[in-house]
């Protein structure tokens, strides 16, 4: 049998020996922070005793045409990540997860992906690192695509342990270590809104757009826009704060509960513009991070109909405060979303691959910090764009080593396409006006 190590991160040092296929399955979720659904999943493994090491997720792709590529860009992004964090691996483990539809059993979801997982078997053999473990999991069972032997790993597959019942479980317990549902679940938190309060949320936002968005584009109202963005956007905060002052934990729906539609649709349209965005940015730990986050997640969900692209500024901004805060899975999900709808949204791309390629998240933070200090020093707002993001773009790019590559790990979607340079991007705003088909305004990345 393959043996592989996770540290639980207790302070001893303890490792939990994973010995099995089953025990790999199982451990699976405790790698991500949460139960992957219609993924392709790859972790590393180093040394003798294969200690995991980096991991990603992708979406599979629905075409099976695109297997081989995205394969290939798999296995290079994971091996070269894996490199520039210190250690090239000497193994890795496959996961490819999907639920059966339209009929289908486990076991054919099982051999429909037969030709995925050998496509990355071979695209990591192709660069020298052994698959030791290929399996596929699906309704509740697992099917090993390595192992030929039917006594441990029947045709029909093996029922996966219940949660919470392993070793692996209460190490991770035992460790802090927290699975927080499916990867559905966590989408399903900053996904727009389907009742019938949608429709009010739209014609919300319609009246917002032909009330700021003149203002906006006017230039001359601009700054203003964005000084009132961000006082009504610190007053819902503290309108959260004060509501669960010694309660317990809210929920989303409470949350949605605070937030007047016309309230919603004007922190929403405001954000659009990079300057105001970058300034709520700085809302990023202490006592501002959790209140910020839950409106952040609540403002995404606004984002309905015609407006769904506008989400992308706020789970941008969530999935940085959740990065800032220690939470990557659910960093990972917030920006791979805002991805998924502007695959060209700059701060989203670099906030993405600095936490996948596991930077510091401090570098960005100390640079916000900085900003907010001097602007509090002077006494004045800043106006000639955001220069502590602009930094901080330049710490993570010089960090990371930025190639014209695509970003090919999202924790939603599939692989997308480098950000296209355009003149003037440093010191002007990324997007101006309005799209076509499109209402309101997005002024920015």
């Amino acid at each position: 049998m393959n043996k592989h190590h996770e540290p639980t991160g207790s302070a001893e040092g303890q490792q939990i020996t994973l010995r099995s296929p089953a025990e790999l399955a199982d451990a699976l979720p405790y790698l991500l922070g949460f139960h992957p659904t219609d993924s392709i999943v790859m972790a590393a493994l180093h040394g003798d005793r294969g200690r995991f090491g980096g991991r990603l997720r992708l979406g599979i792709p629905r075409s099976p045409h695109e297997w081989p590529p995205v394969a290939e860009q798999l296995a290079e992004c994971l091996i070269e990540g894996s490199e520039r964090r210190g250690a090239r691996p000497d193994g890795v483990v496959v996961f490819v997860c999907q639920d059966p539809e339209g009929g289908e059993t486990g076991r054919q979801v099982m051999e429909r992906l037969r030709p995925l997982a050998q496509r990355l078997r071979t695209a990591c053999g192709a660069l020298d690192v052994p698959v030791h473990e290929a399996l596929c999991v699906s309704d509740g069972r697992f099917w090993s695509y390595c192992c030929p032997d039917v006594r441990c790993c029947p045709p029909e597959g093996n029922v996966l342990a219940l949660p919470g019942t392993s070793v692996m479980a209460a190490a991770a317990t035992y460790a802090g270590v927290q699975v927080r549902g499916s990867l559905r679940d966590m989408e399903a938190r900053l996904e727009p809104w389907r009742t019938p309060d949608a429709g009010e949320q739209e014609r919300a936002m319609d009246d917002a757009g032909a009330a700021l968005v003149p203002r906006i584009l006017s230039g001359g109202d601009r700054e203003q826009v964005g000084t009132e963005t961000l006082r009504l956007a610190r007053g819902l905060m503290k309108r959260f704060g004060e509501a669960t002052s010694g309660g317990p934990a809210p929920t989303d729906a409470e949350d949605d509960g605070l937030i007047s539609h016309d309230e919603a649709a004007a922190v929403i349209l405001g954000l659009q513009d990079r300057e105001t965005r970058d300034r709520a940015a700085e809302w990023m730990e202490g006592a501002e991070a959790e209140p910020a986050l839950r409106l952040w997640r609540a403002l995404s969900r606004r984002c309905v109909g015609p407006y769904a692209e506008h989400a992308t500024a706020p789970l941008t901004l969530a999935g940085w405060v959740a990065w800032s805060t220690g939470d990557e899975p659910g960093a990972r999900v917030a920006l791979g979303l805002a991805l998924r709808l502007d695959p060209q949204y700059v701060f989203a791309q670099l906030l993405h691959q600095a936490c996948n390629e596991g930077l510091d998240p401090e570098a960005l933070r100390r640079c916000l910090r900085g900003e907010r200090a001097a602007r509090a020093r002077s006494g004045a707002r800043a106006t000639s764009g955001p220069p502590g993001t602009r930094r901080a773009r330049g710490t993570l790019g010089a960090a990371r080593r930025p190639k014209a590559r695509p970003v090919r790990t999202p924790v939603t979607g599939k692989a997308v396409p480098p950000a296209r340079p355009r003149p003037g991007a440093a010191g002007t705003r990324d997007r101006g006006g309005r799209r076509s088909g499109q209402r309101g305004t997005r002024s920015g990345r």
